[in-house]
């Protein structure tokens, strides 16, 4: 079975999963929100960046900590501080017996009460053990080597990853809070790095950097930009930050021969502006959700688990995941990601690919992130 139109999968849902819920509809878009992040996160995870990841952190503004923001997904410049195997008799995982195993009370000496894994099988992504202004300690497993690591993060990320999906109202040709997020997506991309976007009368975008109390930087924006992520400079990287907004959804957002208002707000705001479409989630929904085979049925069973009439809890999401569908996710991941980076769009900046972003973010990962925020 394929569906080449999301509207008619989340009509699918509504009425084969959701028929329970007062606005069947609606709560089946806000499934196919969850499965946006999921798919970006995994796809962090295939990339090998999840050790750098963080979710849901409060993002400051720049030169402005007061406000801020909470988005899906951060990047840091991390340490590893441990790691170890465990067998399934060991399981459920807390941050005590963790920071107990690897000897970490010295550095983590009032953790979080957290389970990595629980009594349930199920595991937190990108789990934190402590956070403060300076640093986050994370803890990170790998379902498919029955091992966790942990990491110590720097608090200021390289990058971010923010996800926005609207859908479309029944009988109405556009959903009414299509602006007002793409608006809040660009404002928040707009104010946390120190790289700032500058439109000039020509139409075209420079890039203001300060690098001292006496010395700018103004450039074509991309220039400027590119030139900051090869940069060592400690000037130029302590507060940059890449912003990567990643949107779905499909007629509302985006018509490939005149992109909707939404979407110009969104492209002129982001360094990079990633599009799943509509074949994408088709795919992931077909394959992972409706009729997957037998490697990847655990991944049905926790989707159909977190959103029955009787359900206890969500066990599919980017943060919470049941165990066996993270390694069958893992799984998929590994095996189809070529597929899969097809499944997005580059809407800015034009001239670029999927993998150009992945390169950057490699890249920025490579830096010694510890000379330029010091040792804490």
């Amino acid at each position: 079975m394929s569906y080449e139109s999301v509207d008619k999968l989340q009509n699918l849902l509504a009425d084969n999963v959701f028929s329970y819920t007062n606005d069947k509809k609606k709560a089946a878009g806000r499934a196919l929100g969850t499965f946006l992040e999921i798919i970006t996160y995994y796809l962090i995870k295939s990339w090998k960046l999840d050790t750098f990841a963080a979710i849901e952190r409060p993002l400051p503004e720049f030169a402005n900590s007061e406000i801020t923001h909470n988005v899906e997904f951060t990047l840091h410049g991390h340490r590893k501080i441990g790691e170890s195997t465990y067998e399934s008799t060991d399981i459920p995982i807390s941050g005590s017996t963790i920071v107990k195993k690897l000897n970490l009370a010295d550095s983590i000496s009032k953790q979080k009460s957290v389970m990595l894994i629980d009594k349930d099988n199920v595991l937190r992504n990108a789990c934190t053990l402590l956070s403060n202004e300076k640093r986050i300690i994370n803890s990170y497993v790998d379902s498919s080597e029955n091992s966790y690591s942990v990491y110590e993060l720097f608090s200021k990320p390289f990058a971010m990853f923010e996800c926005k999906r609207v859908g479309v109202e029944e009988g109405s040709k556009k959903g009414p809070q299509t602006i007002e997020k793409a608006k809040q997506g660009s404002y928040v991309a707009r104010t946390v790095s120190a790289l700032q976007r500058i439109r000039k009368s020509n139409g075209t975008l420079a890039g203001f950097l300060q690098k001292s109390e006496t010395e700018y930087m103004i450039d074509d924006y991309y220039k400027l930009l590119s030139n900051v992520i090869k940069s060592e400079e400690k000037a130029l990287l302590e507060n940059f930050i890449l912003t990567i907004g990643v949107v779905s959804n499909h007629g509302n957002w985006f018509t490939s021969e005149n992109p909707n208002k939404e979407l110009k707000v969104l492209a002129q705001s982001y360094d990079w502006l990633i599009f799943l479409t509509d074949k994408g989630i088709s795919e992931f929904i077909t394959d992972l959700l409706i009729s997957p085979n037998k490697d990847y049925s655990a991944i049905k069973q926790a989707f159909q688990k977190s959103y029955s009439a009787d359900k206890k809890g969500n066990v599919f999401t980017k943060v919470k995941m049941d165990y066996s569908s993270d390694v069958a996710l893992c799984n998929y991941f590994t095996k189809n990601i070529s597929k899969i980076e097809n499944w997005f769009n580059i809407i800015s900046p034009k001239n670029k690919t999927l993998l150009d972003l992945k390169k950057e973010l490699s890249v920025l990962s490579k830096k010694n992130w510890e000379s330029i925020y010091g040792t804490n």
